[in-house]
């Protein structure tokens, strides 16, 4: 009974992983230009590298159809499916909760052979969620970009232009 249901089962497990669409994603997401983050955030809280781990990690949990590799997006003319991504604001003053809430913005533009095709502003904040009055900045933070990685593989699903994601 059991051949049976694998030898049932296999083709469509190959049909479903066939139809996923690989994008790929940058191994580190740059700071706009002129945007103010403190020091301590950008060099502690490894927020550049974080997010497209957290992008992938979405991709598998949830999204489905969609493969993230994290890898060169910096090509214009890079085959296949490229994200761009660019952290916009960040407000995340030391002091973790005390200092008040703490926001991520990124934007993404979505480029299919060289082709934009897609693109998003996203913003996720957050107070701490529980024992937030125990959570550091970086931590709080990285709330947002969890979330914020998981918004962004979702739209990676049916991509649009000028989306809005999350909080924004």
């Amino acid at each position: 009974m059991l051949r049976k249901i694998a030898f049932l089962t296999a083709p469509l497990l190959a049909i479903s992983v066939a139809q996923a669409e690989t994008f790929t994603v940058p191994a580190e997401v740059s700071f706009a230009d002129g945007i103010d983050v403190t020091t301590a955030v950008k060099t502690e809280c490894a927020l550049p590298t974080r997010l497209p781990q957290f992008i992938a990690e979405g991709a598998k949990e949830a999204a489905a159809g969609v493969d993230v590799v994290i890898g060169d997006t910096t090509t214009d003319n890079a085959p296949g499916k490229v994200l761009r991504l660019e952290y916009t604001k960040i407000i995340g003053y030391g002091g973790g909760i005390w200092s008040g809430k703490k926001s991520v913005t990124v934007t993404g533009e979505l480029y299919e052979n060289g082709k934009l095709v897609g693109n998003f502003l996203a913003l996720r904040y957050s107070g701490g969620g529980a024992f937030g009055a125990y959570k550091g900045t970086c931590s709080i933070l990285g709330r947002c970009i969890k979330t914020l990685g998981a918004d962004i593989a979702h739209w990676l699903q049916k991509p649009t232009m000028d989306a809005r994601l999350g909080d924004a």
